[in-house]
């Protein structure tokens, strides 16, 4: 086992089983966040044909485009006796996994040589890891009138690629294009909007777009708009200009988010904005009144409230609709709640009340409308399940039907979340005080002891199903993201474990536990929990391997105090700040030789990759040149100068790519040219969560209050 929380992800299999979500369109390619070249492309050659690539893939234009911003490079000599292929890969998103009829591939293709229709490549379809390809068609016998010099659109049916066999049109995720003539002439094409479409297309649009405000800052312009529901809008397209007068389109949206950052890499100058709506057939509606804003210096200060606010949106204004909870990532599944990042949400929805961003009576409204879905939803021993559907209130085994029942880290999550709140809603009120009895009552239903099994266990358990029991059967033991769960169980008023077993499970030195430790760490530093060796010329008294990675200082530490939190190994604050400075010495060191890695570019932790969710540490087997920004910035307690001199990196020179809507988006390699297109909802609350703590430690005063946790932290000093 690597990871506790990836242990999962590798161990079930995907489902299918969805609530009623809207469907996506399966694109492609529609746009390529880095510059140079797209990650999920591919192109090779044999002399003396060519395809002009870059370290294997396909080029990306930022003069040439369909939809802005950028088209893919298609550049390449036929010659006789030689071949070149280049594909588009299909990039899998987690939880983008419900789709609108396939029936047929659709393009758009720019000729820019004067090249002639039979000089065009032929195109096939196939299956990546098996390496299959259907037979290859000839480009031009499906498109209407060819002409050079201006945007075409090329349709084929899905049916009409012979020779692959699949049951489900997702089984498909290459596209392929291969020289067809012999000709020796250069070629310059460029592709865009490379889709599977249903062969009906959807209604036209109903309406047109109201722009609602644009906000500078530093190097970007936030704008909003009025929130979409016609089904029949693809794309929001965003024009900008400088001068009120010439706007060009420079970007689209999906419809489903209602704002977008326009990273204009400039201090000091006002831009213009306007919207327009994208069907179907990519014919833009009339666009809305023009609206603008100017980019200014921003201060320390004004910077840390700008990435507290963005992420705080992932919470507020991303919710899912019904519960008011938060989803597993952006984009992704629209009605499915994700319950750890649900409870980080919770208490980044605090940060957001406090710091003025909605009001008191707003955030009262939503934690209402929050613990009243909570009660209603369905429990197992009083757990909830890690993923919920936000209509009905049932468990979504995401995961597979073994996770289909309670899972005791992601109730741990979302209960420290749920007890700070409890702590800031004093009022009077009936509705605060229906929050707070609400909570209490979540909160005393947990049983915290069904999940040891047998009354003579060590160990906490992480699964139970109502059918298959603990068919998972995976035990808690530190040092890892899941100390929280111990703590909370020895809290519980009603359903609680001896403090002993903070030692006997969470901090055991078992041959069971000192196995499981040297086992994921790969090395016996740490087995018996605590550690006591240095790494780069820091001293680290408990951790597996030189500490793991940061997500393991943040999950179990947003609402406990580490300053507060002591045990007979030491004092969790300096051996939190002890890994992140591990983490970062490593990152300045890097043995690895990645690229981008400094004192301004740090923070190995778990997020999204190249083709899924991994987790990234401070050691060479467990490093892939993959940065995680929530790994520094949710790290400010402990490095805050570090944390600080990232934070400005990332928005100041990577912010053309990292930079979004909900903040900085997952994670980055530039070793490979790829940036991920999520937000992940364990990971931007972290971010605004963590920079509070360290500005007015509000969320860590507020969940220490709680009489409960108090009592429980003097149970584990009697323990000793």
């Amino acid at each position: 086992m690597k990871y506790n929380f990836l242990f999962f992800i590798l161990l079930l299999s995907a489902t299918n089983l969805m609530a009623q979500e809207t469907p996506y369109t399966r694109v492609f390619f529609d746009n390529s966040l880095m510059e140079k070249s797209h990650f999920y492309t591919s192109a090779s050659y044999t002399s003396p044909s060519w395809v002009k690539n870059s370290t294997g893939k396909l080029p990306v234009s930022e003069e040439v485009y369909f939809t802005p911003g950028n088209a893919l490079e298609l550049k390449y000599k036929s010659g006789k006796g030689g071949q070149w292929q280049a594909q588009v890969l299909y990039h899998p998103i987690r939880g983008m996994d419900f789709f609108r009829p396939q029936e047929k591939l659709v393009f758009r293709l720019y000729a820019k040589s004067n090249s002639a229709a039979a000089e065009l490549p032929a195109i096939a379809i196939g299956k990546r890891e098996a390496k299959e390809l259907s037979a290859f068609l000839p480009m031009q016998d499906y498109i209407k009138t060819y002409k050079t010099g201006e945007w075409l659109t090329v349709e084929v049916p899905l049916k009409n690629f012979n020779n692959l066999s699949y049951k489900d049109p997702k089984e498909v995720d290459v596209v392929a294009f291969q020289q067809q003539a012999e000709d020796g002439k250069w070629h310059e094409l460029y592709l865009d909007q490379v889709e599977f479409m249903p062969s009906q297309p959807a209604a036209s649009i109903k309406s047109g777009p109201k722009l609602l405000s644009a906000k500078g800052y530093e190097k970007h312009i936030d704008l909003t708009w009025e929130k979409l529901t016609d089904p029949a809008v693809r794309y929001v397209q965003i024009h900008r200009s400088t001068d009120n007068k010439s706007f060009k389109p420079v970007a689209i949206q999906l419809p489903s988010i209602s704002r977008y950052a326009d990273y204009v890499d400039t201090v000091g100058q006002t831009f213009y904005y306007k919207i327009s709506l994208l069907g179907d057939d990519y014919k833009a509606t009339a666009t809305s009144a023009s609206i603008s804003a100017a980019t200014k210096a921003m201060t320390d200060k004004e910077l840390l409230d700008m990435v507290q606010e963005a992420n705080f949106r992932y919470y507020w204004e991303g919710a899912e609709p019904n519960s008011g909870l938060a989803l597993e990532n952006i984009p992704g599944r629209r009605t499915m709640v994700a319950s750890g990042a649900s409870g980080f949400g919770v208490m980044a929805l605090l940060v957001g009340m406090e710091r003025g961003w909605i009001t008191r009576q707003q955030g009262v409204e939503r934690f209402v409308q929050i613990v009243r879905f909570l009660d209603k939803t369905e429990k197992f021993h009083g757990a909830f399940s890690h993923f919920i559907s936000g209509e009905t209130g049932k468990v979504e085994p995401f995961f597979g039907q073994r996770d289909n029942g309670g899972d005791l880290v992601e109730t741990a999550f979302l209960v420290q979340g749920l007890l700070a709140a409890r702590e800031y809603f004093t009022g009077n009120s009936a509705l605060e005080k229906e929050i707070r009895d609400t909570i209490t009552k979540l909160w005393r239903g947990v049983e915290w002891d069904w999940y040891r099994k047998k009354p003579e266990s060590d160990f906490l358990t992480w699964h139970w199903s109502p059918d298959k029991e603990w068919v998972l059967n995976h035990q808690l033991i530190g040092w890892n993201e899941t100390m929280i769960v111990y703590l909370l169980g020895i809290a519980s008023p009603t359903h609680s474990i001896p403090a002993s077993m903070y030692y006997s499970g969470w901090a055991s030195q078992s041959e069971r536990a000192q196995k499981y430790r040297s086992d994921w760490g790969q090395t016996r530093d740490g087995a018996m929990y605590s550690n006591g060796k240095s790494y780069f010329g820091v001293e680290l008294p408990v951790g597996v391997s030189n500490g793991g990675p940061l997500f393991f200082v943040h999950y179990s530490f947003l609402g406990p105090d580490p300053h507060k939190i002591t045990d007979k190994y030491t004092t969790y604050f300096e051996n939190n700040r002890s890994i992140a400075l591990i983490n970062y010495r490593y990152c300045v060191e890097n043995p690895e030789n990645h690229q981008g890695y400094g004192e301004s570019s740090w923070g190995l932790t778990a997020s999204d990759g190249l083709w899924g969710y991994s987790a990234n540490e401070p050691v060479p087997h467990a490093d892939n040149g993959k940065m995680t920004p929530t790994g520094a910035l949710a790290s400010f307690p402990y490095t805050p100068e570090e944390s600080m001199q990232a934070l400005k990196h990332y928005y100041r020179d990577y912010g053309h790519f990292l930079w979004g809507s909900y903040g900085f988006r997952d994670a980055f390699n530039l070793d490979e040219n790829w940036v991920s297109p999520l937000y992940m909802g364990l990971n931007q609350a972290p971010i605004t969560v963590m920079i509070e703590n360290y500005r007015s430690g509000l969320i860590w005063n507020l969940f220490m209050k709680n009489k409960e946790i108090q009592e429980a932290l003097k149970k584990i000093e009697k323990a000793k």
